[in-house]
């Protein structure tokens, strides 16, 4: 039925303002003639049709990245050119992704402004045209691949998590406590939206944010680890320094409760070592702190078996002190405000990690600070141990025990031995000192004598006489002179 009004002389017909989807509501030029209600439905459609392109995209892309790396490793000839066309493809891809999420997202994009979506389409992130390593690949499958099982907060996730990464790119120049700043709120805000909105259970939002630290920090540690701008180099350097200068400290002056003549033991200390040294090689906050907590707990063991009782804090911050000064670890520093800055801050305030972590701390700030009293010496003999005069007398052969083994007893003969000789290279060196001085000081003396022997004695110069004529210069019959005699020869 066509309704007819009239207006001012106009007759408008009705049934063309109507929604087009037929609810019988009054349609709006302004949202393409749907209704409110018809329009939020279209919008909501469309808009999750275009997160499941988006989703599929990423899949894409990530499959033609390992395809592209895989063909440039085995033909190292076409390589530049089947990578250009890849990552010509990939931009343009990521382009069209780019300009249509603003769209949904965009208000300006909404009342049909269309200015903005070409500048974002001509400005392609610059990230897009790095290559990533394989470590980097190997970590965005996995995560893929993890949130493939929370379907729609997956994807929501895996958005959040991208524009956050394109958002990092551009504030590289910023300080580091900031880009700090910045990557915790992301990591609150994730975490509150996933158990506000998404109703997930907190267990699954600590794995979650788990594999989102492993992600974005996979991704930006080469930027954010030990950057230029801070002090981080030298405070490493420092450290270092520091505890080479302590390497005399045994573990009965830090009171460790630690057998390493037992063999179980020993290799307990090894592991521990080498647990605190391999921080370093690990990219991902969590993972350096699975290394102090590995390491930590082969120290609970160590104490453990010596003691035939279960450790105390008291005796594992002693112990964690001395395995720090053994193994030196490297960028120890470094390590420790990258933890601080980037790990996910739940997991430093709750948990073991977050425990060892601090005791960690506690020891490298002792470390720094320690002194005399500290060990319960003399500042004359901490100053001679510091300066390498002497170090600190090692056990006696004579009270070793019978089980006792071999390869320590060993160990601290060379040790006694590398003292003595370090004991004989000083007083060579210092008698070398003075030999130098002496003869510096005979030099010096002989010089002052032969000048004043000088001043004394000055030199003078006369002149040179005139020249002599010769004995024969006025003889003018020289040429009637007789022949000079020749040499004869007598025969025997």
């Amino acid at each position: 039925m066509s309704l007819k009004s009239e207006r001012r002389g106009i007759h408008v017909d009705q049934s063309e303002l109507l929604c087009k989807k037929g609810c019988g509501y009054y349609g709006n030029p302004a949202w393409q003639g749907f209704c409110s209600k018809c329009w939020r439905e279209e919008y909501h459609k469309a808009r999750q049709k275009q997160i499941q392109e988006d989703w599929e995209l990423a899949e894409r892309l990530q499959r033609e990245e390992e395809e592209a790396f895989a063909s440039s490793q085995s033909s190292q000839g076409a390589q530049s050119l089947t990578f250009s066309k890849f990552e010509e493809k990939k931009t343009n891809e990521k382009t069209r992704k780019v300009t249509t999420v603003k769209k949904f997202f965009s208000a300006s994009s909404r009342v049909g402004s269309k200015k903005a979506e070409i500048q974002e389409a001509k400005a392609p992130s610059p990230s897009i045209n790095r290559q990533t390593s394989i470590e980097t690949d190997r970590v965005s499958k996995e995560f893929i691949e993890f949130l493939k099982t929370f379907h729609k907060t997956g994807q929501e996730i895996y958005k959040q998590t991208k524009m956050f990464l394109e958002t990092m790119h551009y504030k590289r120049d910023l300080s580091i406590e900031e880009q700090s700043e910045c990557t915790q709120d992301f990591y609150q805000n994730v975490a509150e939206r996933m158990q506000t909105r998404g109703k997930v259970p907190a267990e699954r939002v600590e794995k979650i944010m788990d594999q989102i630290e492993k992600y974005i920090m996979t991704r930006l540690y080469k930027y954010v680890f030990c950057p230029e701008t801070t002090d981080d180099e030298k405070k490493d350097l420092a450290i270092q320094k520091r505890i080479r200068a302590l390497h005399w400290v045994t573990p009965q002056m830090l009171c460790v409760p630690v057998n390493e003549e037992i063999s179980e033991v020993s290799d307990m200390v090894v592991k521990a070592i080498t647990d605190i040294i391999e921080m370093d090689s690990k990219r991902v906050p969590r993972d350096k702190l699975a290394c102090i907590t590995k390491c930590s707990k082969h120290i609970f063991n160590a104490i453990k078996i010596t003691k035939n009782e279960p450790a105390s804090a008291d005796d594992f911050l002693p112990t964690l002190i001395y395995i720090v000064l053994k193994g030196n670890p490297p960028r120890l520093q470094s390590n420790i405000q990258y933890i601080t800055r980037f790990c996910n801050p739940s997991r430093l305030m709750t948990g073991e990690d977050g425990y060892y972590f601090t005791n960690l701390c506690c020891a490298v700030a002792f470390i720094e600070k320690l002194d005399a009293q500290s060990l319960n010496l003399s500042q004359e003999d901490f100053d001679r141990y510091m300066s390498g005069q002497t170090s600190p007398r090692k056990q006696e052969p004579e009270n070793w025990s019978p089980d006792a083994c071999l390869g320590v007893k060993q160990m601290y003969k060379n040790l006694d031995l590398l003292s003595q000789l370090n004991e004989r290279q000083e007083r060579i060196m210092s008698e070398a000192k003075k030999l130098e001085k002496d003869l510096i000081e005979w030099t010096d003396g002989v010089a002052k004598e032969v000048q004043d022997i000088v001043e004394k004695y000055p030199l003078e110069i006369k002149p040179p006489n005139q020249s002599l004529a010769a004995i024969d210069s006025e003889n003018v019959e020289n040429d009637k002179l007789p022949p000079p005699l020749q040499p004869q020869v007598y025969a025997g």
